[in-house]
């Protein structure tokens, strides 16, 4: 098989027709973390992405929604599978199991439930690539992959781990020219993943590639920050170097970030716990944000879970949390699974939803705020749900009509393999 191989994923036909006997056409994915627009623009007003902005006007620049909630492993399950959470059940980094009542997270294979886009790939016989920044994830994405040469699989996180049995190539870390594996609490953890794919292209090791980075930056720092606008400069030369090297280029982000701050500088946290309970003292609520990196939010985001103790005490609590100062929406389970394309089993009785400025906690004895260092950015609520789609190559009519019609981030895959002009 060639790079023009056809496939299908998730009801989704990937590759033309009159492509299928065409070689050489490399294709990268990429999924910027926690990559508002507002971080482009500043980058690109000090003059710090040449590329960014080249691309915009050769390509297309436009915008596209996130699934909700707007959190990591629920967006990256959907771009690598071209499907919402209901058909591939990763709605959040945590949930609580129904069946058992014990609350879960869900870091492995086996919570995903469709095929993912490069799996399906390599087996009508492209070559291809997984890099991300966490493990954790990694492990997500690579579901199906049975990894080897022709099918690849790292993260910066073990990248000096790496042998051709675990993850496809035998040494990431001299590929990358990377001196030891970078520190996952660092922008050298996302710089890592676009240099180790660029490697990859240049080896000509892959033609189908999906790079997913971490979001500490923008968990830190402002848009406009110095700290900020250096990262995306560095993240910018590597996708220059990407496109120098011919491949076609689609880059979208998981989830937007804003601070979660008072007027006066003190995190803005609505804590829900204690609110529900004064109707409902068997309620529980499930932070779908909590994963094992911490420091990078304290499990606080804009979007939590309610599981009430009986039928009858949903639409009290859902009163009780309407009237709470900085809760913008809750939503029953039915109308959450509908208009968020929820998995119905994972989903609760209501989801609720914050402000902009507004993160949502259990209890204040429920998170460590101590390596938060005062700021607090988050994201998973509406109001980081627009996100960056971004192409190197000029787009056919018919993809720039539906770029400029609510797309969403998990069309980029459509995008780049069949709607790009090459």
């Amino acid at each position: 098989m060639t790079s023009g191989a056809r496939f299908e994923a998730n009801s989704r036909w990937y590759g033309r027709e009159d492509r299928r006997s065409a070689g050489g056409r490399t294709e990268v994915v990429i999924c910027l973390d926690g990559s508002a627009d507002e971080y482009i623009d500043a980058a690109i007003a000090r003059g710090r992405a040449p590329n960014l902005m080249r691309f915009a006007s050769l390509g297309g620049r436009f915008r596209a929604r996130a699934v909700m909630p707007t959190f990591t492993n629920p967006n990256n399950a959907s771009i690598i599978t071209g499907a919402p959470p209901s058909v591939h059940g990763i709605g959040g980094n945590y949930f609580l199991d129904r069946s058992s009542g014990r609350e879960t997270m869900m870091n492995s294979a086996e919570f995903l439930r469709a095929p993912t886009i490069p799996a399906k790939a390599r087996d009508a016989g492209r070559r291809v690539a997984v890099v991300t920044a966490k493990d954790k994830l990694r492990a997500i994405l690579s579901k199906g992959l049975d990894v080897g040469p022709g099918a690849i699989s790292v993260s910066s996180e073990r990248a000096h781990e790496c042998t051709e049995a675990n993850s496809g190539i035998d040494d990431a870390l001299k590929l990358s020219g990377y001196p030891a594996k970078p520190e996952i609490y660092s922008g050298d953890a996302s710089v890592f993943v676009l240099t180790l794919g660029a490697a990859i292209v240049r080896e000509q090791l892959a033609d189908l590639i999906y790079l997913s980075t971490t979001d500490y930056i923008q968990h830190k720092h402002a848009p406009d920050e110095t700290a900020a606008i250096e990262f995306y400069a560095r993240l910018d030369d590597q996708i220059g170097e990407l496109d120098r090297l011919g491949a076609i280029i689609g880059i979208t982000a998981d989830h937007g970030m804003n601070a979660k701050m008072t007027p006066e500088g003190e995190p803005y946290i609505v804590y829900l716990e204690p609110i529900i309970r004064e109707v409902d003292p068997g309620a529980r609520v499930i932070l779908p944000i909590t994963d094992p990196y911490v420091v990078h939010h304290a499990s606080l985001g804009s979007f939590a879970v309610v599981h009430v103790s009986s039928p009858d005490k949903v639409s009290p609590v859902r009163e009780r949390l309407l009237r709470t100062p900085g809760i913008t929406e809750v939503l029953e389970h039915p109308q959450a699974c509908a208009a968020l394309q929820a998995p119905p089993d994972r989903t609760g009785d209501m989801v609720v939803c914050s402000g902009r400025s507004v993160a949502v906690g259990t209890s204040p004895k429920g998170h460590d705020l101590s390596k938060l260092d005062g700021l607090l950015r988050s994201h998973g609520g509406r109001y980081e749900e627009m996100v960056p789609l971004i192409f190197n190559r000029p787009l056919s009519d018919q993809y720039t009509r539906l770029a400029q019609c609510d797309p969403r981030n998990y069309d980029v895959f459509d995008f780049t393999i069949n709607g790009v002009v090459a």
